[in-house]
């Protein structure tokens, strides 16, 4: 990422008494001194997590291949293909002024104690946790683009030296002390030696690349990094004993957020182990490996064992439905039993007998962090439901049960559809995509339709589109498919079993039932603006004066912003 041209490194060495020395200060001066760079509250919008499960696949690819070469292997591979940066793009302005900041520094404690000020002054309105994996996703393209660089040198003193064995084992080692962070993140301290040792180690880095005899001495660096990961590590794990659940959480959570294959996210969710043939062929009772689902998408069943005969009926039909028509899907049930008992296993067997998919074996039970998951993050309280991944591991339903049960064939149909489109829509990544939907309706048909044709035109604009930005438009008035949503509205209202997230959303669209007029803006399910329509078209028909403002604020803050702006001008005339 930064110039491939060297600037000339002069040695520089911090006296004993440097007061800007961080070996010599105290936690509690050091935190004094970073606290001042920081905005109170900060902007909660950034999500660092995502963005750590990118850095650290990318970062964990270069140290293997590093390990590899300096073990004897095999030579430094192709890099050309670099990994999950298209996912990127969206920070590379931020990304590429960290880099900058850090490249070309003379060799010294002092320098790099000024230069990781400077980053946190950067960094200023972002959460702790966030500046910490900002400032080592900047290193970590740098560091990619390193290696890509002595590809050709392959044989030379760069890549079979121990000082760069020494710069790999401390990137490992930062990676695990962000994993601390990230659970328990107000840890300044943490933070601030994860950037002045991202910032040592991109000295040390440009110094082996130009040659010079005086490097960036690592080692007090690399001691510090672990002393403070034993510590984080023990003050997570003293009041909390189930650091290791959490993780197991995380785990699967990185893997839902950034898929790239079925079988990796199923194999997490399934299996504590990695056995060799954990499924059950439902239409044979042969064992089979899991990954008979690889260039599949996936309804998982998920249920006890007091799944009803009904049930099972709905979705062999689906299940006969998909098979005639040649769909790449594939149904598994996974039983949820948390003590398996004689008796559970015999009826396990019998349910499994009715069963034509594929089925999850008793005697491969499913780990406590998998069940916890299950609970937590798709809702599940012992009634059955259908999630719904694509052949990449994405969640595109939590719960389409309802649907299939009211709609049949014709609804997964629909679904698989949605998927469609989404999957020619989307690039990838966790920061590639924004979706949101404008949900409108009311007796006025012809309102209806202008603010249809308002939303086309946001959703087709060029700078709709380089931003990543997904919009779905649901009409709802008072045909046969809307009294049909408002039906199924009605009864996930009213189960028990309602998605907390959407739930705001459902109450809302219910409340508007016998409206002329009404519009609500949703992002991930999740409401963004909603009044009784007039309003929102405002917005849309202003579309032109604030869009350019969409890839430097984002699309949701402007959006609200002009909203607000409109409110507060009065009544809004008709569009009767």
């Amino acid at each position: 990422m930064a110039s491939d041209e060297m600037l000339s490194i002069t040695a520089q060495q911090p006296s004993e008494g440097d007061q800007l020395n961080p070996f010599t200060m105290e936690d509690l001066e050091i935190m004094d001194l970073i606290s001042a760079t920081h905005i109170v509250p900060p902007d909660e919008h950034f999500n660092a997590e995502p963005l750590f499960v990118v850095v650290k696949n990318i970062l964990r690819r270069s140290t293997q291949i590093v390990d590899n070469v300096l073990l004897g292997r095999e030579p430094l591979e192709n890099l050309e293909e670099k990994m999950s940066r298209a996912s990127l793009d969206p920070l590379l302005c931020t990304l590429k002024q960290l880099s900058s900041e850090m490249t070309c520094k003379a060799p010294g404690v002092e320098t790099a104690h000024k230069t990781t000020i400077s980053i946190l002054n950067k960094l200023s309105t972002y959460s702790w946790d966030a500046k910490a994996v900002l400032t080592l996703a900047a290193f970590a393209l740098d560091y990619e683009d390193f290696l890509a660089l002595a590809k050709p040198h392959s044989s030379h003193q760069l890549v079979e030296s121990a000082e760069i064995g020494e710069l790999n084992k401390i990137i490992i080692d930062m990676l695990d002390i962000i994993d601390s962070i990230l659970c328990a993140s107000d840890l300044l301290v943490g933070v601030y030696w994860i950037i002045i040792t991202v910032v040592a180690c991109t000295t040390h880095m440009y110094c082996l690349k130009s040659n010079k005899d005086k490097t960036q001495e690592l080692l007090p660096f690399a001691k510090k990094i672990s002393e403070t990961h034993a510590r984080l590590s023990m003050r997570i794990m003293l009041p909390n004993f189930r650091i290791a659940e959490t993780k197991g959480d995380r785990k699967l959570k990185e893997l839902l957020q950034t898929p790239d294959e079925i079988t990796k996210v199923l194999k997490a969710l399934i299996f504590a182990k990695d056995d060799k043939q954990p499924l059950i062929d439902g239409s044979t009772s042969e064992m089979v490996s899991i990954d008979v689902l690889k260039k599949n998408g996936v309804l998982l069943l998920i249920s006890g064992l007091d799944i009803s005969r009904d049930d099972i009926s709905v979705l062999k039909s689906i299940y006969d439905g998909i098979r005639e028509e040649g769909y790449d899907y594939k149904i598994v049930w996974i039983p949820i039993v948390e003590q398996w008992t004689d008796d559970l296993q015999k009826k396990f067997e019998m349910l499994r007998s009715r069963m034509p998919w594929y089925i999850v074996q008793y005697f491969s039970p499913l780990a406590a962090t998998s069940i916890k998951f299950i609970k937590e993050e798709w809702y599940f309280e012992n009634k059955p439901i259908v999630v719904v991944m694509n052949l990449q591991g994405d969640v595109v339903n939590k719960n389409a049960f309802p649907l299939i049960r009211e709609g049949g064939m014709s609804t997964f149909l629909v679904i698989t559809q949605a998927i469609m489109a989404r999957l020619h829509t989307h690039p990838p990544g966790p920061y590639a995509i924004e979706e949101y939907t404008f949900f409108c309706g009311g007796k006025d048909n012809r309102w209806i339709e202008q603010f249809s044709k308002q939303v086309n035109v946001l959703a087709e604009d060029p700078i709709t589109e380089k931003a990543y930005i997904f919009i779905e438009l649901s009409c709802l008035g008072k045909g046969p498919i809307q009294q049909r949503f408002w039906k199924l509205c009605g009864y996930e209202t009213q189960k028990k079993t309602v998605d907390p997230v959407n739930e705001e959303i459902q109450k809302l669209l219910n409340s508007f039932k016998h409206e002329n007029r009404w519009a609500v803006l949703t992002k991930w399910s999740t409401r963004v603006v909603s009044d009784h329509g007039p309003t929102i078209l405002k917005v849309l028909e202003a579309f032109e004066e604030w869009k350019v403002n969409v890839p430097e604020k984002g699309f949701e803050i402007c959006f609200k912003e002009y909203h607000d702006k409109f409110l507060q001008t009065g009544p809004m005339p008709s569009t009767a």
